[in-house]
């Protein structure tokens, strides 16, 4: 197939406008940056986002940070990230659907708060992280001004403000 003048300037204007947007996505959230628009479905199916009222970002990038997360999360009275104004969010895509379907999801809907899921790897693929730590962005005015990383419940319950 051979695309000739007005044809390929349209198939190249076409995949410019594909990849413009898959770029500027690309930008990793650093402390200064602006805390990116989140909006994924929890365990329920409802869509837990960051909102202009965000102060913290808890990440689960791999089981051993989404068990930290849920330890300390469960141990605090109901509410407790709305108190914070908080939202959780974990990375499941690397788990089989089976997986997901038949035993995550079950244990997921008995928590009592929202976990926003990110099925696709590309959906929080910006957020750092370390592996086996939970991330903690911290946010002021709609920037990220600290990110930590815990490993322990103590470490996570003290950077965000629960001790």
């Amino acid at each position: 197939m051979k695309f000739e003048g007005a044809a390929r300037s349209r198939l190249f204007a076409g995949l410019v406008a594909l990849v413009i947007p898959l770029v500027a996505a690309a930008a990793p959230v650093i402390p200064g940056a602006s805390l990116p628009s989140l909006a994924l479905e929890d365990q329920h199916g409802k869509v837990v986002t960051t909102r202009a009222g965000t102060r913290i970002v808890l990440f689960a990038a791999d089981k051993a940070a989404s068990d930290l997360i849920n330890e300390v999360l469960l141990a605090q009275p109901a509410g407790v990230l709305d108190g914070l104004q908080a939202v959780y969010f974990a990375d499941i895509s690397a788990m089989p659907a089976l997986v997901t379907r038949m035993f995550a999801l079950p244990a997921l809907r008995e928590m009592p708060f929202a976990v926003g899921l990110g099925r696709d790897s590309a959906q929080l693929a910006d957020l750092p992280r370390q592996k086996g730590a939970a991330t903690i962005l911290r946010v002021d005015d709609g920037k990220v001004s600290r990110i930590d990383y815990a490993r322990t419940a103590e470490q996570l319950t003290q950077a965000i403000g629960l001790k």
